[in-house]
């Protein structure tokens, strides 16, 4: 580490749980990030800042001007690029020191599975559930760490897949067999500062993880309604009937 990135990451030095040696294993730390709206956008500005050496930015949207309600690492005047272009962008200008890798496509299963091999933690930011049990799927398949978050309304949810604790259970774990109804924002509508909040703290736990002190919350669904400021945890054990992760 030389004198400029002491000096750009000295606040992380003087944290005990981050020193020296754990802001080295951030800045050789290989994250991805599956969907760079609402949530994607402050998760992958926080990593980048931070000093997270690699990013992969997975989005086949373009910006438009009904994501700049609440996706703060797009502008207007890059409405119509590709909101992996205009990411890189934003992510540029915060740290050029980072290194980007981008996916302008949906990504299969099989691609899913190719992605997940290659990262340290996969950061699910997507919007709809289909996506999210893939890249469950993808992530339990190569044991590899995965946060799950997810936001609509007022009201934001958390959760995280650590493959390095023993029996720890997987997002369908959490919802077994259920059929979920879908809901998004562009039909029930988000509230701005929420998408900030909840990326902020899943970009905190993948950080975590990458720290290897991030054993807290694995086993938990943390839930946050904006209306009456009121944060609940609730435990959840590993399904042994689960079709993703039982053994």
């Amino acid at each position: 580490m030389n004198d400029e990135a002491l000096l750009r990451y000295s606040r992380h030095i003087l944290l005990p749980e981050i020193d020296i040696e754990g802001q080295q294993r951030l800045l050789d730390s290989h994250i991805g990030i599956i969907g760079l709206g609402g949530l994607g956008s402050p998760v992958a500005l926080y990593l980048a800042s931070s000093g997270i050496g690699t990013l992969t930015l997975v989005d086949f949207d373009h910006v438009d001007l009904g994501n700049l309600q609440r996706q703060i690492a797009h502008t207007e005047d890059r409405i119509g690029e590709p909101k992996v272009a205009s990411a890189t962008q934003a992510i540029n200008a915060i740290n050029h020191t980072t290194s980007i890798k981008t996916h302008n496509l949906r990504l299969t299963d099989q691609d899913l599975l190719s992605l997940a091999d290659q990262v340290d933690i996969l950061v699910d930011c997507s919007d709809n559930f289909e996506t999210r049990l893939s890249v469950n799927r993808a992530c339990v398949s190569t044991r590899t760490p995965l946060v799950s978050g997810a936001a609509i309304r007022f009201e934001g949810q958390l959760l995280i897949y650590d493959p390095t604790i023993d029996n720890s259970p997987c997002y369908q774990c959490l919802y077994g067999n259920q059929l979920v109804t879908e809901t998004d924002c562009a039909t029930t509508g988000v509230v701005a500062p929420l998408v900030g909040i909840f990326g902020s703290l899943m970009a905190l736990e993948a950080l975590k993880l990458a720290l290897g002190n991030a054993k807290d919350h694995t086993g938990r669904l943390t839930t946050f309604d904006g209306l009456t400021n009121r944060w609940q945890s609730f435990n959840f054990q590993r399904n042994a009937n689960c079709p993703t992760c039982a053994p």
